[in-house]
């Protein structure tokens, strides 16, 4: 991954249905690896991956307790994606807002070709 800025490591690691997934088994509680390897048709070593652009992102801890790795979910990245997307829907909302109220004054105006056929 090119980049290790946090909010960028976040969606980037979102991005992968197999990541997003995980987390959706997350939510329910800690769990082991093999709990959560469980419902994907996928390696082993493919799981890991995934677990490791999760706990690069922050997404996800591991903790070891004898042979047992257990994985939590971590929600505070998400919280500062979610600020982030919800600071710029404001802002694309209004910029959306000033668009419409845009083309519905050229709607109203009369166009070039409206003014010839009223001097006709």
């Amino acid at each position: 991954m090119a980049s290790s800025d946090p909010l960028s490591l976040v969606f980037a690691a979102l991005a992968d249905p197999t990541r997003r997934a995980i987390l959706a088994r997350l939510t329910q509680g800690p769990a082991t690896v093999g709990e959560v390897a469980e419902p994907f048709a996928i390696s082993a070593p493919a799981i890991s991956q995934h677990l490791k652009v999760l706990e690069r992102a922050g997404l996800v801890t591991r903790t070891t307790h004898a042979q047992w790795r257990t994985l939590t979910m971590q929600t505070q990245p998400l919280d500062a994606a979610s600020a982030w997307v919800e600071e710029h829907r404001r802002e694309w909302s209004l910029r959306l807002d000033h668009l419409d109220a845009h083309l519905k004054t050229m709607a109203t105006r009369p166009t070039s070709d409206d003014r010839k056929e009223a001097q006709s």
